[in-house]
């Protein structure tokens, strides 16, 4: 059993930033060892890949949009996946989720899409105003 619990989200004016955290409650996986990724989801629009960080070695992907404004993080010991958000822009509201693989060997370029990803939070909402 996997749960992932978002928070951080909130309402901010156009060049502001904001961090989310994910929490990982999963007793019987090693936190380190599997890919984390950040979706968001606009209104009227599908849920897009946004950031991820892979398990072992924890290489970082971006979308382009956010490339250099947005940085994935992890702590290893607070079981916590982060996503620092800076320069926002008002394309950037959205629902926000973070996802992870049941999969350890999901890595790489594989975590761009969604199917890869087995277990989700249940969102936290971001609202960038101008």
């Amino acid at each position: 059993q996997v749960r992932l619990v978002e928070s951080g989200g909130g309402s901010v004016q156009a060049g502001e930033s904001l961090r989310l955290s994910c929490v990982a409650d999963a007793p019987r996986r090693t936190f380190s060892s599997y890919a984390m990724g950040w979706f968001r989801q606009a209104p009227g629009k599908e849920r897009e890949f946004v950031a991820a960080i892979s398990g072992i070695g924890g290489g970082t992907y971006y979308e382009d949009s956010v490339e250099g404004r947005f940085t994935i993080s992890r702590d290893v010991a607070k079981n916590t996946v982060y996503l620092e958000m800076n320069s926002l822009k008002v394309e950037d509201t959205g629902v926000y989720y973070c996802a992870s693989p049941a999969d350890s060997l999901v890595a790489g370029t594989r975590l761009f899409y969604r199917y890869e990803y087995d277990h989700w939070g249940q969102g936290t909402q971001v609202t960038v105003s101008s």
